[in-house]
């Protein structure tokens, strides 16, 4: 079975409630009244609906791969630098983007020095049994047929809180129980293996 076979069923039976539970998450979490900049927000569908359930807020994305249709405003970047000012945003946001990058600290670097306030991450842990294989899987799934990169440079819990406070930034809130997939899905790909934090400038 091929990446976008598999991917048309992923879409089906995964992608919409990811798609939800990952808004309904981000609604919760970012302050009130902020810029965000959406890194790596693909056709930006999940912004969309942020801005939806948050009207109080604005998304600007930007990526590396032009889309034929996207649903908030995209910049196409180089992968490494932000092309905005420092502190052009109050908030930065990546949604599963890091662990696509060779090296996750360039990007964090940018995202600091464009956030006046906070960086917003969701990712992986590589944490618990056949991690790495269980993440490899989701992410050729859920990318393979858009031409995403696959580095599959997934980081430990110890190596994300080392990169941030070698940055300058700090967990304020975590969250690691998320519930993206149904039961006994959510058991297989869900436990140990996702976070979402919301750091704060030091």
């Amino acid at each position: 079975m091929g990446a976008g076979t598999v991917g048309l069923l992923h879409n089906r039976l995964i992608s919409n409630r990811r798609v939800s539970v990952l808004t309904n998450w981000f609604a919760k979490l970012l302050p009130r009244e902020v810029r965000v900049l959406d890194v790596g927000c693909g056709d930006g569908l999940i912004s969309a609906l942020l801005q939806q359930k948050r009207p109080d807020i604005s998304v600007q994305g930007i990526d590396v791969l032009p889309r034929h249709y996207t649903h908030i405003p995209v910049e196409i970047f180089d992968g490494s630098v932000f092309p905005f000012a420092n502190d052009s945003f109050d908030v930065v946001l990546f949604s599963d983007v890091l662990h696509h990058t060779p090296d996750a600290t360039v990007l964090l670097r940018e995202a600091r020095r464009t956030a006046k306030q906070h960086v917003l991450i969701k990712d992986h842990y590589r944490e618990g049994i056949a991690a790495n294989a269980r993440l490899r899987f989701m992410d050729w799934v859920g990318n393979a047929r858009f031409g995403v990169a696959l580095p599959y440079n997934y980081w430990t819990r110890h190596q994300w809180h080392a990169a941030w406070q070698q940055i300058g930034l700090q967990p304020g809130q975590m969250v690691t129980k998320l519930g993206l997939y149904p039961k006994p899905a959510d058991w297989i790909f869900g436990a140990q293996l996702h976070f979402i934090a919301l750091l704060q400038r030091t």
